[in-house]
């Protein structure tokens, strides 16, 4: 599976990490692109805390590296973007780019797949979905926290039904990971992992405010949410840090 999915998608590289800069108009035709060819696409929402998994975890890295499509999704990585190569990237709301991503999806009465969650919430959301997207064809579901000896069956569930798109929440053992460890075996077609889609969809849970996400606020509330994320604070400024040395030591070539 190759990192470049259509002539037009730039790819750069954030401290070694690698994100696409993907203009809203090109999202559709990328989209077209990947499932014509009849492969699989692995999509990535890319945060801060992500990048810097990448950087020290190998498994996530290669996970990254073989993405089709590297979405970034903080503020801190369009401006260490534009810090560094003075290009100009843009950033989606995790929630929008699934709500546009299905909406591209309903137009040609492509297929999705939903696994993870809890089962009440992912009955709310196949609801919901299918009265918002109704050409959109669901062809199956099953939520996370399944049991290992389960796996076989799951997998040839989704690869017999062939969908589209694979939409992934919590609740899988391993996460992103997961999608990685069983890459060859789930068939072709797009796939998708994030964390609370499904809580977002079933209204158990908000997305940010769009006004608090463009002004790269979101965090607090999830810090709310979860007292220890106010620690990030401490990566936050390793990452500021790191974005210094590469611009004072490293070329541009070794950035880009």
């Amino acid at each position: 599976m190759g990192t470049e999915t259509n002539e037009t998608l730039q790819r750069v590289k954030l401290l070694k990490v690698p994100i696409d800069i993907i203009e809203p108009g090109q999202i559709a035709p990328l989209v077209y692109d990947m499932l014509k060819d009849g492969k699989e696409h692995n999509i990535v929402l890319l945060s801060l805390w992500d990048l810097l998994r990448a950087r020290r975890n190998n498994e996530y890295r290669s996970y990254v590296l073989k993405a089709s499509l590297i979405v970034p999704i903080s503020k801190s990585l369009i401006g260490g973007i534009k810090f560094l190569t003075g290009q100009k990237a843009y950033r989606y709301m995790p929630f929008d780019f699934v709500v546009n991503l299905l909406t591209i999806l309903e137009e040609r009465e492509f297929t999705c797949y939903l696994l993870g969650g809890r089962n009440k919430v992912l009955l709310k959301t196949e609801k919901n979905i299918r009265q918002t997207f109704p050409r959109l064809r669901i062809v199956g579901r099953f939520p996370g926290s399944f049991k290992h000896h389960d796996e076989p069956t799951i997998i040839k569930a989704i690869r017999k039904s062939s969908p589209s798109l694979l939409l992934a929440g919590k609740g899988i053992r391993g996460k992103e990971n997961w999608i990685a460890r069983n890459n060859s075996t789930l068939g072709n077609g797009l796939r998708l992992w994030c964390s609370d889609i499904f809580d977002v969809f079933a209204e158990k849970k908000k997305h940010p405010s769009r006004s608090a996400f463009e002004h790269g606020l979101e965090w607090i509330g999830y810090c709310f949410e979860s007292p220890f994320k106010f620690f990030r604070i401490f990566p936050y400024i390793y990452y500021k840090i790191l974005l210094l040395i590469y611009k004072i030591f490293f070329k541009k070539a070794d950035v880009v």
